[in-house]
Order: structure tokens, then C-alpha cells, then sequence
């Protein structure tokens, strides 16, 4: 019997591993192919340089181009995710009746399993058109519905996370807040929000880290122009859409431009292991103060 139990043990083990070691090994490709590619740039180049243009015969690497196109099309995702899907939240937490609620949050969560290429068409398709209905000057291809359609996408993390936060909450906080006369805005804003802030604050990061790392939306609906802007009416790359140009095979395998989706690939993955490093660091901080 306890022959059963270690060998059950050592292979729960080792599927327990299976993430650690592809982490590691992801990590490792990056390094070598980013280090084979910083031979031949310089990280001077690489980090202060304006242009990105490593497919033109003019070649410049300079990756803020790519990265300012990434934050853009997030920052307005989170705009949009943000404000809908922490009222969802609430609303399923201290309004909604809760055959209600175990109705709603499944639909919700649908949201997230659609193919991200049909959110990149609807974007193109039908919030583009409408958004130049209001604005002519819109370009076909931009960051504006690129970005709105991504808030679309990842509304399920932030009102489903955020939720579960809430039910998390002790009850008796929300009866001493309602035995103390408060209404339910009052306790949902002054009692429950703050209480499960750790839980939001986490959902927001990792939707953000979500839309950093999203594909095919910015592929199709932003463009394939690397600036260095904040205009979200124009075309624009991200980190990720350039992946995606130029391993569609333009660019011969070992050759320097082939080499910069590895730079590129480490500098997201810098990115979003910092976010997650931020949220790890925000929700130990907060157990530590409501403990």
C-alpha cells in the first residue's frame, strides 16, 4: 500500500513539474535566440531607438515602437473591461437574486471561450465602420476598436475574478454593515470593495497581462505599421502582431529579422512576468493587512 501511495506521489510530482519545466525551457529558447540576435544589435539600439523597421531595407530595432502599440490597444482595453466588469460584479454579488447569478456568470464566462479571430473581424467589420459613422478620420486599421473589442474580450476575467473576490468576503461584514443601517451601495463600496481589493486588484493585472499578450485582434484590426504614438485613430503594431507578420515565413530562419521575434518574445515575456510578480506582491500585502 504505501508502495501505491509513493509511486501515485512521484507521478503527481512529475505532472506538477511539467509547467516549471516548460517554463524553463521557454525561457531558455528566448535567451539563446535573444542573445544571437544582441550580437548583431546593440541593447543601446534595441532600447532608445524610435523606429522599428527590421523587414525594410532601412533597418532600425527600436522595440518602444512595438511596445507603445501594445500598451496603447491594453490601456484602452482596460478602459473599457474595467468599469463593466467590476459593475457586474457588484451587481451580481449584492443585487442580483442568486438564481440569477448562477444563470448570468456562466453566460458571461462564454465571452472568454470565443476564438480571439472572430473578435479581430468583428472588430474590423462592424465596430470600425460604426466608429467612423462618428469619427470620419478613423483609419480602417486601428488601435481604437482594436483596443474596445479586447475590453469586450477580457470583461469575463475582471467580472468573474472580481466576483468570486467578493464572495469571498466574510458574510458578516456585509450583516454588520447592514445592521449598522448602511444601504447596499454604501456596503458594497465602502465594505466589500475594499475588503476584496486584493482579489480585484489581481483580476485587473492579470486581464491587462491578457490583453498585452493578445494576438489575433491587433493582427487583424490594428495594423501592421511599428510607431511610436499614443494616437489611437491611426494603424499601429504590437509586440505581438509582429510575431505573427513575421512567422508567417517573410523572413529566412536564422537571419537577423527572424531573430527579433525572439527579442521581441523576451520583452513580453519581461513584461508579463513583471505584472504578475506586481500582483503577487499586491495580494500577499493585502493579506497581510486584513489579517
Amino acid at each position: 500500500m504505501r508502495l501505491k501511495e509513493r509511486i501515485i506521489g512521484i507521478v503527481l510530482q512529475l505532472c506538477a513539474s511539467i509547467t516549471i519545466f516548460t517554463t524553463i525551457g521557454i525561457i531558455a529558447v528566448l535567451l539563446f535566440e535573444s542573445i544571437s540576435f544582441f550580437k548583431s544589435v546593440s541593447v543601446f539600439e534595441f532600447l532608445t531607438d524610435s523606429q522599428w523597421t527590421p523587414l525594410f531595407s532601412e533597418k532600425h530595432f527600436g522595440i518602444f515602437s512595438l511596445v507603445s502599440g501594445t500598451f496603447l490597444t491594453a490601456a484602452i482595453a482596460i478602459l473599457v473591461a474595467l468599469p463593466i466588469g467590476l459593475t457586474i460584479a457588484i451587481y451580481l454579488n449584492m443585487y442580483a437574486p442568486k438564481s440569477f447569478r448562477k444563470t448570468i456568470k456562466p453566460l458571461l464566462e462564454i465571452l472568454a471561450a470565443i476564438p480571439t479571430v472572430v473578435y479581430g473581424f468583428f472588430a474590423l467589420t462592424i465596430v470600425t465602420p460604426f466608429l467612423q459613422s462618428i469619427y470620419p478620420d478613423l483609419e480602417t486599421f486601428n488601435s481604437l476598436s482594436a483596443g474596445i473589442v479586447m475590453g469586450i474580450m477580457i470583461i469575463p476575467f475582471i467580472s468573474s475574478l472580481s466576483e468570486d473576490a467578493l464572495y469571498a468576503v466574510p458574510k458578516s461584514l456585509k450583516e454588520a454593515a447592514f445592521g449598522m443601517g448602511s444601504t447596499r451601495f454604501q456596503t458594497a463600496f465602502k465594505v466589500m470593495v475594499p475588503a476584496a481589493s486584493s482579489g480585484i486588484i489581481v483580476s485587473v493585472i492579470l486581464a491587462i497581462s491578457r490583453a498585452i499578450g493578445e494576438t489575433m485582434i491587433v493582427a487583424i484590426a490594428a495594423g501592421q505599421q511599428a510607431q511610436l504614438t499614443l494616437n489611437p485613430t491611426i494603424p499601429i503594431q504590437t509586440i505581438t502582431s509582429y510575431i505573427v507578420q513575421v512567422s508567417m515565413g517573410d523572413a529566412p530562419q536564422g537571419s537577423i529579422e527572424y531573430k527579433t521575434i525572439f527579442a521581441a518574445g523576451l520583452t513580453l515575456f519581461l513584461f508579463t512576468f513583471f505584472l504578475n510578480s506586481i500582483s503577487f506582491w499586491i495580494k500577499k500585502k493585502y493579506q497581510e493587512k486584513y489579517e
